[in-house]
Order: C-alpha cells, then sequence, then structure tokens
C-alpha cells in the first residue's frame, strides 16, 4: 500500500515537511520497484534530504557518547556538550529531535566507544 503525506511511516515523523514528502515519493517509487520496506524508508530518508538540502558533506556531524558517567551530545568536533543525560534513551529521544531539526548528521557510539550506527546520513 502506498503512503501519503497523512499516512506513511513513522521514522518519517520528525522530517522536515519538503523532506518528508519527498521521501514518501522516493518510498514509493522504491517499493514499486519491488524493494522490501526497511529498505526503501532507509534509502528514501537519505535521498530525499540530499534533493532537499544538498550533498551531505555539507552538514553538520554531531555525535551522542558516553562520558564519565553521563550520555552527551555534541558536534563531531565539538568540546562542549549540547545536552548531557543519565541514559543513553534519554539522550536520544533530545537528540534525534536537535539533529534532524538541524538537518544533521548523528553518529550513534556504543558506552565501549565504538560505532553502534549513523542516523539521518
Amino acid at each position: 500500500m502506498p503512503w501519503t503525506t497523512s499516512d506513511y511511516p513513522d521514522s518519517f515523523k520528525n522530517l522536515e515537511p519538503d523532506v518528508r514528502n519527498k521521501a514518501i515519493e522516493i518510498a514509493n517509487a522504491l517499493l514499486r520497484e519491488g524493494n522490501d520496506e526497511g529498505k526503501a524508508i532507509s534509502i528514501a530518508t537519505a535521498k530525499a534530504r540530499e534533493y532537499v538540502h544538498g550533498d551531505s558533506a555539507d552538514r553538520t556531524k554531531y555525535v551522542a557518547i558516553a562520558r564519565n558517567e553521563d550520555w552527551v551530545l555534541m558536534k563531531e568536533d565539538g568540546e562542549r556538550a549540547i545536552f548531557k543525560e543519565d541514559t543513553k534513551d534519554d539522550l536520544l529521544e533530545k537528540a534525534k529531535p536537535y539533529v534532524n531539526d538541524q538537518n544533521g548528521i548523528l553518529a550513534v557510539y556504543h558506552a565501549d566507544g565504538s560505532l553502534e550506527t549513523t542516523l539521518y546520513d
């Protein structure tokens, strides 16, 4: 079933309207080509951001990392925390909308410092 501007995947809900609408268009095209939903959503999100905002090289990169006993969000090359929370889940609840609003890329790390995932790339 194709997605619409009023019925779309939950992962599109925090996207800017222009990016969301383009992502819906791209995801529907990918589904028609036989891609599975998860792959279509992922590709469509990245391509829609690129279409609306240009190349990802120009986008600010943020990191969600463990620091001492806390979890912090900061710019990749920054020294000061933008947000600081006791748990990773609490931090990501604030960080995801913030990074999305800034049209940034979010690298999420494990407590041991290894990369877990990259969002909004």
